[in-house]
């Protein structure tokens, strides 16, 4: 038996991401130039075991992890509350999809109430729950927290004029107006424009009629001879 270095030829990123893989679970080998090097046949067996065993054991750990409910964790040492709030920010800029949900949930409560969360999340609750007048009183108290977020405020105009959409056949243009922030009476008819909205004299703006949109369904029941053949059988 060769008592020489056995050399296994591999590229030199294989060979870079085998060192990091090896030192971060003490075993260790040498590299030069691009090469595997081991300095005996039994080494080389041995550390190739253990190199195929480590894997296996990181795949299984990795499918573990991905089946559970730790892919949705955040490492608590990295939580920036700048970006956090970014990202709720954002989130609401989304709605009615859930995206802002989901955030929430991923942070943990001793966070949420840290500030600017707490009034971030405040603000989420007021959209979600259809109090618009107060959101907007309340974001001009708060104003500093979406400098930088692009389209913020014509997102969330966006979002009611969806709820208004499918709960309104009528409403008043004041009342619209105050939804929508009480901007300009030119915005308003931009939004109206948009969605293709109507106003009469009276001031009233019609949405939509929502008894058209409600389409009745005939619900057909298929009874063959042998599914009820038993039960006229015990009748008789």
């Amino acid at each position: 038996m060769s008592c020489g270095p056995s050399v296994i030829q591999l590229p030199v990123h294989v060979t870079t991401a085998l060192s990091v893989f090896f030192t971060l679970r003490g075993l260790s080998f040498r590299s030069t130039c691009g090469c595997l090097r081991f300095y005996n046949q039994k080494d080389r067996n041995k550390s190739l075991d253990q190199m195929a065993a480590s894997f296996e054991q990181m795949r299984a750990n990795v499918g573990k992890l991905l089946r559970g409910i730790d892919r949705y964790q955040f490492n608590p040492a990295y939580f920036q509350v700048t970006v956090t709030s970014q990202i709720l920010l954002k989130a609401l800029t989304n709605l009615p999809h859930t995206d802002f949900t989901l955030c929430k949930c991923m942070i943990d409560q001793t966070h949420q109430e840290e500030r600017p969360i707490r009034q971030i999340l405040y603000l989420g609750n007021l959209l979600e729950t259809c109090h618009f007048q107060s959101f907007w009183s309340s974001l001009e108290e708060n104003r500093e927290f979406i400098d930088g977020i692009t389209g913020f405020e014509d997102s969330v105009r966006k979002f009611i004029c969806h709820v208004v959409g499918i709960t309104y056949q009528n409403i008043e243009h004041r009342l619209l107006a105050e939804m929508l922030g009480d901007p300009l009476d030119t915005q308003v008819k931009v939004w109206m424009s948009k969605y293709g909205w109507t106003e009469n004299e009276e001031g009233q703006i019609f949405i939509f009629n929502q008894e058209e949109s409600v389409k009745p369904k005939n619900i057909v029941e298929k009874i063959d001879f042998e599914s009820v053949s038993s039960i006229m059988a015990t009748s008789q």
